[in-house]
C-alpha cells in the first residue's frame, strides 16, 4: 500500500530530534501535545463529544479539516457497529510512542505509534466488561500558530475503523452460550493438541504466539514488538500473511507446522506462499494443512444451516484462520482466531493493522466474504 511505503520512507529520513536544550524542550512540548491529542481522540471515539477535538485542528486549513473529519467518521462507524451488535463502549485508554520527529521553524513532522484499549459490554447480557486492543502507525504534520499553539495540519494512518457505517452487516443470529469451562480469557488453557503422532499443529502454542507477537496492539506481548527472527513486511505490501504463517509454522514458539520448499521463511524473507494472501490460502488447502469450513458474507457464516447448526463461524477453534475477501477469489487479509469473548463472539489477532482479541468483523463491511479455514 502507498501509505506503508511512505511511512517506511519517512521513518528512514526523519532523524531523532536533537540539538541541545532548546530542541529537547521543543521535543517535550510536542510529545505532551500529541499525547493529549490521542488521549482525547480515544475518549471521543467512545463517548462522542466532538468539542474535545476543536483545539487540535485549524478548520481554515483543508487538510486539517480532513484530518478532523476522519476522527468524526471513525466514531460514527464504531457507534453504528456497536448498535448493530447490541454493544456499548464504555471506556478507552491511549498510549503514544514517538518514533521520529523533525522540527523546522514552526512545522514539525512526526512519525509515531499509537496503542488503544477499548472496553465494551453487552446491553442484553449480564457479563463482565470485554476489552480489545488496536495499534496504528501515524505520520503527522504539526504547525505552530502565532500564539505558539500547535495544531494538526495533516495526518496519514492505516485505520482499522475506516469503514462506511451504512454498510455494516446486520446481526440477526445469536452466538451460542459459552459454558463456564470456556469463559476464561485465555482459551488456550482449554485446548488440546492430541497424542497421536499424526497431529502436528500445536494450537496452544499457536494462540500464545499470536498473543505475544500481535505487535503494536494494546495487550500484545514482547513489548509490542514483532518477532525479530522474521522480516517485517509492513512497508512492502503488509505483514498480515507473514504473521499468520509465523503463528502456524514457527518451530519454537508457534504451531509448529513443518515448513517446506514452497512455504518457508527466514530473516531474509519468506516464500510467496508464506507472505502472500492467496499464496498462503492455496498452499494450506492443497497441502492438506487446512480445510475450508465455509465461505460467504457475514449473514451466511452466522446463520444456522445444515451441517452448521450454530453457524459455520462457530465451527472454528482458537488457532484456526479467517481469510477476508473484498473481491471474490482475491484474498485481501488474514487473521487468526485466538478465542471468544464472554458472549461467544469470535476474536482475532493480526498485523497491518495490529489487532489484539478484536471481534472478527470489526472494520469490515457487509460485502466482505469470510473464508473460514480449519487447521488440521
Amino acid at each position: 500500500m502507498w501509505y506503508q511505503a511512505v511511512l517506511v520512507s519517512l521513518i528512514a529520513i526523519l532523524p531523532m530530534n536533537g540539538g541541545g536544550k532548546a530542541a529537547s524542550t521543543e521535543s517535550q512540548e510536542i510529545s505532551l501535545f500529541l499525547n493529549q491529542v490521542f488521549q482525547d481522540r480515544t475518549q471521543f471515539l467512545v463517548h462522542g463529544k466532538p468539542d474535545i477535538l476543536d483545539n487540535y485542528y485549524n478548520i481554515s486549513e483543508k487538510s486539517s479539516r480532513i484530518a478532523r473529519q476522519h476522527e468524526l467518521n471513525r466514531h460514527r462507524y464504531l457507534s453504528a457497529w456497536a448498535s448493530k451488535r447490541n454493544i456499548k463502549f464504555t471506556d478507552s485508554k491511549s498510549e503514544v510512542r514517538i518514533v521520529r520527529q523533525k522540527v523546522t521553524k514552526n512545522t514539525a513532522n512526526v512519525v509515531l505509534v499509537h496503542r488503544e484499549k477499548l472496553e465494551y459490554y453487552y446491553l442484553n447480557k449480564i457479563l463482565q466488561p470485554q476489552t480489545f486492543g488496536l495499534g496504528t502507525r501515524h505520520i503527522v504534520t504539526l504547525v505552530q500558530t502565532d500564539n505558539n499553539k500547535w495544531h494538526i495540519l495533516r495526518e496519514w494512518y492505516l485505520d482499522p475503523l475506516d469503514e462506511n457505517p451504512q454498510l455494516i452487516a446486520n446481526h440477526e443470529h445469536q452466538f451460542p452460550e459459552i459454558g463456564e469451562e470456556h469463559s476464561l480469557r485465555d482459551e488456550a488453557d482449554h485446548l488440546t493438541t492430541g497424542t497421536s503422532s499424526k497431529i502436528k499443529y500445536d494450537r496452544i502454542k499457536a494462540v500464545q504466539y499470536a498473543n505475544k507477537y500481535a505487535g503494536l496492539a494494546w495487550g500484545a506481548g514482547n513489548n509490542n514488538r514483532y518477532n525479530p527472527k522474521y522480516r517485517d513486511y509492513t512497508g512492502i505490501g503488509g505483514d498480515c500473511t507473514n504473521f499468520v504463517s509465523q503463528v502456524l509454522g514457527d518451530p519454537e514458539e508457534g504451531g509448529g507446522l513443518p515448513m517446506s520448499g514452497r512455504w518457508f521463511a527466514s530473516l531474509a524473507g519468506g516464500s510467496a506462499a508464506w507472505v502472500r494472501t492467496d499464496g498462503l490460502k492455496n498452499y494450506l488447502l492443497y497441502s492438506g494443512y487446512a480445510r475450508l469450513v465455509d465461505s460467504g458474507v457475514f449473514d451466511h457464516i452466522m446463520k444456522p444451516k445444515e451441517g452448521h447448526p450454530q453457524g459455520s463461524i462457530r465451527d472454528l477453534q482458537p488457532g484456526d484462520l479467517i481469510a477476508y475477501e473484498l473481491k471474490k477469489g482475491d484474498v485481501d487479509h488474514f487473521a487468526v482466531i485466538v478465542g471468544f469473548d464472554d458472549n461467544g463472539y469470535p476474536l482475532v489477532n493480526c498485523h497491518t493493522t495490529d489487532r489484539f482479541r478484536v471481534p472478527f468483523d470489526l472494520g469490515w463491511d457487509k460485502h466482505t466474504r469470510y473464508l473460514l479455514l480449519h487447521v488440521r
